[in-house]
Order: C-alpha cells, then sequence, then structure tokens
C-alpha cells in the first residue's frame, strides 16, 4: 500500500482500488467486474478494439455511458454484420446522438470489420490471436497512477502490424489502452484488490498461463 494520493486507496467496503474507480457507481462497477479481464471470442475483441478507438480523444466513462447504444447499432458487434455496412448505414449512424458522431470512427469501424474478416484466413486463431500474440514476457507492477505506462513496444508492434492490416484508428496509445483492457497487460496498481484477478498474470508481474 502506498500513500501516495495517485496511489491505491481503501474505499468503504474495505477494497483497495485506484482513484479513478473510487466512487461508487458506474466507473467502479467497470472496475471491479470487467477492466483487465480476458474477454471470449471474435466479437467481443472486436467491440473493445471499436470502442478503444471510439475513445480516442474523449473519456472512458463517456464511452462507457453509450457503450448500450453502440451495442444496438452495431449488432453487437458482429464483424459479418459490421462489414457489411454501407454509406446509408453510415449516415444512419452519423444522425443517432446516443452514440460518438464521428464520421471518420464510424468507417474505420466498419473498415475495420472487413480487415478483421480478411484475418480469419491469414492467420490461424484471427483476430484473437494476433492480439494476444503481442503479450509482452513481463507486465508492469505500478504503485501509483503516475508509474502506469501509456504506450509500450509490444503496442507500438501491435498497431504497426494492425494498420499494415488495413485497421484505422489504432495507435500505439490507444492499443496500449486496449492491452489493459484484456488483460494482455495488468496495470491494476500494486496493493488494489484486482491485481492478478486476470488469471494471465501473477501480482509480481509474471506470466501465468492464459487461462
Amino acid at each position: 500500500m502506498t500513500d501516495d494520493p495517485l496511489g491505491v486507496t481503501v474505499c468503504e467496503d474495505g477494497l483497495a482500488r485506484p482513484p479513478w474507480a473510487v466512487t461508487p457507481g458506474m466507473m467502479r462497477d467497470y472496475y471491479d467486474t470487467e477492466w483487465g479481464m480476458p474477454v471470449d471470442g471474435e466479437s467481443a475483441h472486436f467491440e473493445r478494439l471499436c470502442l478503444e478507438g471510439f475513445q480516442s480523444g474523449l473519456s472512458w466513462a463517456t464511452i462507457l455511458r453509450k457503450r448500450p447504444a453502440f451495442r444496438e447499432v452495431f449488432c453487437d458487434f458482429d464483424v459479418d454484420t459490421v462489414a457489411a455496412f454501407g454509406e446509408t448505414d453510415v449516415e444512419r449512424l452519423l444522425t443517432d446522438a446516443r452514440i460518438i458522431r464521428h464520421r471518420g470512427k464510424i468507417e474505420a469501424t466498419i473498415g475495420n470489420a472487413a480487415a478483421t474478416i480478411a484475418l480469419r484466413d491469414t492467420v490461424d486463431g484471427g483476430l484473437v490471436s494476433l492480439l494476444w500474440s503481442f503479450r509482452p514476457e513481463r507486465t508492469p507492477t505500478p504503485e501509483t497512477i503516475t508509474e502506469v505506462p501509456t504506450s509500450s513496444p509490444e503496442s507500438v508492434a501491435m498497431s504497426k502490424e494492425l494498420r499494415r492490416r488495413g485497421f484505422r484508428f489504432v495507435g500505439p496509445t490507444t492499443m496500449y489502452a486496449l492491452m489493459e483492457a484484456l488483460g494482455i497487460v495488468d496495470t491494476h496498481l500494486v496493493g488494489s484488490f484486482r491485481r492478478g484477478s486476470s488469471g494471465v498474470w501473477a501480482p509480481d508481474g509474471s506470466p501465468r498461463a492464459r487461462r
């Protein structure tokens, strides 16, 4: 446990959390149950990749509030369905105030669906395997928020490879956030009750066999 105000705080329920998850509500619930946990299947990985792209320049809280609408309009991020979207769908989405109405990000989501389909024929395991292939040998062990990286050699390499394969809105910082969200790295603060909860990493930063 650290005395630094940017480190973990023991909350009213006796559990230690980082500053952004201290207040009861949506962000705490996300931290406690989802953030840093592996997901199953192509659609779930595709959803997280797309939502991290939409988050670029915005707060994650904004995306989380809009996530139910994103799931509705993008058909639960079914890759084949989204890849078939056309200009009419783009224009429809641009009028939907429930989501982020950014043409570039909407078009990138559709294009990224097509790129995900292409991966099925070129990468064994498709998008899921490609993303997890960038898991590092060790994960960070930050004690404060200021010690949490915003990118890594692996996120830079992931970004470069995805761009090579036709993906957009997949910069190194965005991809590092994706790696954190999926548990490919564990940046839960040392002392947090969630540290090591993914099963992918031990609390000391050493690897465990994935699931």
